[in-house]
């Protein structure tokens, strides 16, 4: 398949709808929507809402039945951006080639930025525009298994790891439990909301989540590489970050290679479990090797 033309046409038509879902500054105080609106369109690849949508095709659903709920994933991914550039984290400048947030609008106005795109995607997901064309049981059940994985359960324990672990001797267990948790519960919670939405069986969701997780973990460790190997002005960010803050990375505790043939095994691991498929799950597939591949 022609994934370049998939990813561009999918990132497209969430873009559009994006802007749909959220308004232009118009009343007063509208700084924070202006603060919303600049760190959400400020160039994202858009992966998670296209996996969403390239899971629900997976099972043969809608894609319009889901945008909604790839769109609010988006609102959530990019809330947590937002946060983790703040100076109590990770204290980032740039983000996707632009100043980070707290740069632009100050730390306060960030803060409050990134927690108004978290609350919108749950407005957004529960809107009873949206609702109208989806199964209730089906929808609750996204609702649940996006916010378990945005939550304590999932990114914010991430997040917390992550920050523990810094300037301290760790082994492979702990880095993959950060990956998971950090990275990869947002984006299986993605694959796994497509499916769901999309009416998949139990056994075709069991596959997309094991999916989900083994392709998230790959797509940490390739951010890994890209941040040593990666070039700044192609990534939007400053190269090094992770080795400067002495973050614990599959990099900084079994190597370069290891890492690659690590990432590389994940995939592996994620195109098994979504061998029973047919050709609907090709972008699946594509998109899995396009995570390792990519240079930001």
């Amino acid at each position: 398949m022609d994934l370049k033309k998939y990813l561009k046409e999918k990132k497209e038509m969430v873009d559009k709808a994006l802007e749909g879902y959220l308004p232009m500054e118009e009343e007063d105080f509208d700084i924070i929507t202006k603060a919303m609106r600049y760190s959400l369109f400020a160039g994202g690849k858009r992966v998670r809402p296209i996996l969403c949508i390239a899971g629900a095709e997976a099972v043969g659903g809608m894609k319009g039945q889901i945008l909604p709920v790839a769109c609010a994933l988006e609102l959530i991914h990019t809330y947590s951006l937002i946060h983790d550039d703040l100076p109590a984290l990770d204290n980032d400048d740039y983000r996707r080639g632009v100043p980070t947030s707290h740069k632009v609008f100050g730390e306060a106005i960030a803060i409050l930025a990134g927690d108004a795109l978290l609350t919108e995607a749950f407005k957004l997901m529960s809107h009873p525009d949206v609702r109208k064309g989806i199964n209730s049981e089906r929808l609750l059940e996204v609702i649940h298994i996006v916010s378990y994985a945005a939550g304590y359960h999932g990114m914010v324990r991430g997040q917390v790891a992550d920050l523990l672990s810094e300037d301290k001797e760790v082994h492979t267990d702990t880095v993959e439990y950060i990956h998971m948790h950090k990275t990869g519960a947002l984006i299986t919670a993605s694959v796994l909301s497509g499916g769901i939405l999309g009416g998949g069986s139990e056994t075709e969701i069991a596959s997309l989540k094991s999916y989900g997780q083994k392709v998230g973990l790959a797509f940490q460790i390739a951010d890994d590489l890209l941040d040593v190997e990666g070039q700044s002005h192609i990534m939007g960010k400053e190269a090094g970050s992770d080795i400067k803050s002495k973050k614990a990375t599959y990099v900084a505790v079994i190597g370069l290679n290891e890492s690659r043939e690590m990432a590389r095994h994940f995939i592996s691991l994620a195109l098994d479990a979504i061998s029973s498929f047919d050709h609907r799950a090709d972008p699946l597939r594509a998109i899995a090797h396009y995570i390792i591949e990519r240079k930001y």
